[in-house]
């Protein structure tokens, strides 16, 4: 067997599927995008072997694992042998211990290729927090709520541009009314794997796109010296007209469940005011999303515009879309994150 790299094994794992022999709570924690679990113990048995080893050694901990893991032996090489592509095969446990050296060994004599991950998942992340920033720069494409940000992300993606969707992969809107409509969040730590992925997915001496988001997005947190580029990174504000920005919120939440927009301005209540939270809540009931908005957007501006305040002031590009046709929205923001690229890498 050979050991790999972070790099190398991240390289590897484009053609050979990578096998995470950790326990499911671990897995479930954080893990390599793609990866499968094929763990060698459950959590409770986990619990068990490392009890085990504390209170009365290594060797009673290795006899008790072994009892454990004999009855699985086969069952985990057929699962291997069917997910194995042209019979390679990748192994990573916690820190490139016993765990991964014991399938290793076993995958091995099943006539496997297998190559371990050096250090492991814990190695894995020590790459990524060294490497997420590593040759690449980022632009934020800021505006009001209702801008249409997340759309023209995408509508900058599909036209070819390096973009990452923070929002998409927090699955979250980054706001009060964020969840509404979606189902669950990855870990904090699952979401720093994924960014880590996308950021990877462009070439060094790429500025890729980032939404203006402030650190929280949901329940899970952008690691700190990923927000503080985004902080220090160039921001393309963006304007609408404000016609346009209430139809963005308007075919975004309306429609949505009554009880869930309600729920999400009861958590604005202390900042919205009882009078405004009351007004806004008889809006939905009477399915009024129109009033909703206008009662919403004065909040919501004086927060972004106190937020654009604490940048500096040489950062901030202004992009005005009124009067645009979506092509030249387009173009014109591109020219815009290109000059930028041009000047952190030209």
């Amino acid at each position: 067997m050979e050991e790999l790299s972070p790099s190398t094994f991240l390289e590897k794992s484009v053609s050979a599927p990578v096998i995470d022999v950790r326990s499911p709570a671990e897995f479930a924690k954080g893990h390599i995008p793609g990866a499968y679990n094929l763990p060698l113990f459950e959590n409770q048995e986990r619990s068990v072997v490392g009890i085990l080893y504390k209170n009365q050694g290594r060797q009673e901990a290795i006899k008790k694992g072994l009892e454990i893991v004999g009855p699985k032996l086969t069952s985990l090489v057929e699962k291997a042998i069917a997910m194995a592509k042209d019979q390679e095969i990748l192994v990573h446990c916690w820190r490139g211990g016993m765990r991964s050296a014991s399938v290793a060994w076993l995958f091995e004599a099943s006539d496997l290729k297998v190559s371990i991950l050096q250090g492991g998942y814990k190695n894995y992340r020590t790459h990524l927090r060294e490497n997420m920033l590593e040759g690449r720069g980022v632009t934020i494409l800021g505006g009001m709520t209702g801008s249409g940000k997340t759309n023209l992300l995408k509508a900058l993606a599909d036209f070819g541009e390096p973009v990452v969707d923070l929002e998409g992969i927090a699955n979250h809107r980054g706001s009060a009314f964020g969840d509404v409509g979606l189902i669950g969040q990855p870990s904090t730590e699952q979401f720093e794997n994924l960014l880590f992925q996308a950021m990877q997915s462009f070439p060094k001496g790429t500025s890729v796109w980032l939404e203006d988001e402030s650190r929280r997005i949901g329940e899970i947190f952008i690691p700190e010296y990923f927000h503080q580029a985004m902080r220090n990174a160039s921001v393309v504000v963006v304007t609408i007209s404000d016609e346009e920005r209430k139809k963005v919120l308007l075919d975004e939440y309306a429609g949505q469940a009554d009880e869930e927009l309600i729920e999400a301005i009861e958590l604005l209540r202390k900042r919205l005011g009882g009078l405004v939270t009351q007004e806004a809540i008889e809006a939905i009931k009477r399915a009024d999303f129109g009033s909703v908005v206008d009662l919403l957007l004065p909040y919501y501006d004086k927060m972004y515009n106190f937020g654009l305040d604490k940048r500096d002031t040489d950062s901030l590009i202004k992009a005005d879309l009124r009067q645009k046709s979506d092509k030249e929205r387009l173009v014109l923001l591109s020219d815009l994150r290109k000059l930028d690229e041009q000047k952190n890498y030209g």
